[in-house]
């Protein structure tokens, strides 16, 4: 005779399920690790949808387990997979991932992505009433409303890493290293990298710049005695790396190198500060679920975190914090 309370608290158990969309960060899998045990702590049922939107439409969804998150904490990328899906983007798909969240009974979803899969969320919840919580993931930092996304503090020790045994060759050589960051349109890897680093320069597409305002300057440098030049480079401004080692050695008159860090940022050892911000990223997201915020994005910011609706994260352009761009200009 199957016990009437155990029963009970199987038909009242509720369903909830999470997924990764854009690009992979290193900070992911701890967030996958602590999903699965605190939905068990609040009587959830987890589960894992694999590969992004594309498994949401694929039925790619299997319950998880303390077995599925066993030595994942220390993991970069995302052991369930990402995807960016063109498909979502359709009705007729967004209706059949409804249907295979009903089969399974899911009323809740946590999306690891940046904004432009919370806009495909907003569209899905208005069509569906498919409850979610956004949590920003994305090493470029570009999402508005966030201070901070999960995977930007192991990008920056990847590129801290990287600028400093450039440095070794670059004085080894007397050389000048045009080093390129990741970041679309926005700089902040770079800029935080430059001011961390004791670069000599910083170059990102929030600011424009002169080349010719720092000929003199860096030339005095080299008279007094500089052996090597860093430049740290977003890959949004309008020049190619290769442009700014070409003016280092044609007006600079410095023998130049050029390094593209690329997919390197993403991977990696996940850091300290990204396990822990993804153990509160996804305590937030369950919490503001069960508390009957059924469409929002969990935030970061000098207030704390905060919960904040699809248009105000979407609606504009993620500025960089003005006191950043002032040392900049320094």
């Amino acid at each position: 005779m199957v016990n009437s309370t155990k029963l009970k608290q199987r038909v009242s158990m509720k369903n909830i399920a999470i997924l990764c969309s854009g690009g992979d960060v290193s900070g992911m899998n701890p967030a996958l690790k602590h999903f699965v045990e605190y939905a068990q702590k609040k009587a959830l049922t987890p589960y894992f949808i694999y590969d992004g939107f594309e498994g949401l439409i694929d039925n790619k969804i299997q319950k998880a387990s303390y077995c599925d998150v066993s030595g994942i904490i220390n993991r970069g990328g995302t052991k369930i997979g990402s995807a960016r899906s063109k498909r979502f983007r359709d009705k007729e798909y967004r209706a059949l991932a409804k249907k295979n969240l009903d089969t399974l009974n899911i009323e809740m979803l946590l999306v690891l992505g940046g904004d432009g899969s919370f806009a495909g969320m907003d569209l899905f919840y208005k069509e569906h009433k498919i409850k979610f919580c956004g949590i920003p993931s994305t090493i470029d930092n570009d999402i508005n409303g966030t201070d901070y996304c999960l995977g930007v503090d192991s990008a920056l020790s990847i590129i801290k890493t990287s600028i400093d045994a450039i440095r070794d060759t670059a004085s080894s050589f007397k050389r000048a290293f045009v080093i390129e960051t990741m970041g679309r349109n926005c700089g902040y890897l770079a800029l935080i990298s430059y001011l961390t680093s004791g670069a000599e320069l910083c170059l990102i597409p929030e600011v424009k710049y002169d080349l010719k305002s720092y000929e003199e300057s860096f030339k005095e440098q080299i008279n007094n005695g500089r052996r090597y030049f860093i430049a740290i480079v977003s890959e949004g401004i309008e020049q190619e790396s290769s442009e700014i080692a070409e003016w280092f050695e044609e007006k600079i008159g410095v023998e130049s190198r050029v390094s593209v860090l690329g997919h390197v940022q993403r991977g990696g050892n996940p850091t300290i500060y990204d396990r822990l911000m993804a153990y509160k990223f996804v305590t937030y997201a369950i919490d503001g679920l069960l508390q009957g915020k059924d469409e929002s994005v969990i935030c970061y910011t000098k207030s704390g975190f905060q919960y904040k609706s699809i248009e105000e994260v979407t609606s504009k352009v993620k500025e960089l914090d003005p006191e950043l761009l002032l040392l900049l200009s320094e």
